[in-house]
């Protein structure tokens, strides 16, 4: 690996990593930016997403110098100092290490249900279209063991930069497949034998009463308004005991407590 000094923030060859805060993931077509040394570690790690090339800063490159070696050798890997990083970034890139990751061809949602095990825990997302949520979310999922995660089509993309990096890099590392419009997941839940959990303020039972038996599922929708009644109906619902005054919590939050206890409880 060479490293190709990049000295003038204007280079067309680094065009991708120009305004990252301006830019959305959309924007970018075929590629996303993943951000930081752990997150560069777990997109070499997972094999899943081809890297593009890197740009790093002339300070970090000793740092993630085991990484670049397991890059292919065609790889680019742009280095420029701190002063040219924050001119294309358009802000203080202080981790200074970014990376463009291929944008992968997701399995649909009944190949991904269909290839998880009798026991599998999947978590699915209706309406969660806050970044750091989904990153918080899929961070949980990957702590706690879930198998995998399925969004709506109202959730925000898990590619996005600022998802990928709250996440620590398990948006890299934990399957998931998207909804298409009109697919109901409870309908898809069942048809592939999952018992479906619905977090509700209103739920019916508190979450120490639950007991994982099988393939499990359990559903969280954005604060707020949260599930539709429809969905709720459909499901188990479970709540969350709280002191007076208060219902709910951070979807990321809860996120956290509920799958550690399905991943925990007897």
């Amino acid at each position: 690996m060479t490293p190709i000094h990049i000295d003038d923030p204007a280079d067309p060859r680094i065009e991708l990593y120009r305004d990252l805060r301006e830019r959305d993931v959309a924007r970018l077509g075929h590629a996303f930016v993943a951000e930081g040394e752990v997150v560069l570690e777990k997109l070499v790690a997972s094999g899943r997403h081809p890297i593009l090339s890197v740009l790093l800063t002339k300070r970090r490159v000793a740092h993630v110098q085991s990484l670049l070696d397991r890059l292919p050798t065609s790889t680019p890997v742009y280095v420029c100092a701190q002063p040219v990083m924050d001119a294309i970034s358009g802000f203080a890139l202080h981790r200074g290490v970014l990376a463009l990751g291929q944008l992968p061809t997701l399995d649909p949602v009944e190949v991904l249900l269909a290839g998880l095990g009798p026991d599998a825990l999947v978590v699915c997302l209706m309406g969660v279209s806050n970044h750091d949520n989904i990153g918080g979310i899929f961070r949980n999922a990957a702590a706690f063991g879930a198998d995998a995660v399925l969004l709506d089509g109202a959730c925000c993309d898990p590619l996005y930069r600022k998802a990928i990096r709250v996440s620590v890099g398990a948006v890299l590392t934990t399957p998931y497949a998207r909804l298409t419009s009109g697919e109901d997941p409870v309908t898809l839940l069942n048809r592939f034998s999952f018992e479906s959990l619905a977090l509700s303020p209103a739920g019916e039972v508190e979450l120490h009463q639950v007991r994982r038996a099988g393939r499990t599922a359990v559903l969280f929708g954005a604060e707020g308004p949260g599930l539709s009644d429809d969905v709720l109906a459909r499901c188990r619902t479970v709540r969350l005991a709280m002191a007076d005054g208060f219902d709910s919590l951070n979807v990321a939050t809860t996120s956290g407590i509920v799958l550690h206890h399905l991943a925990t409880a007897g």
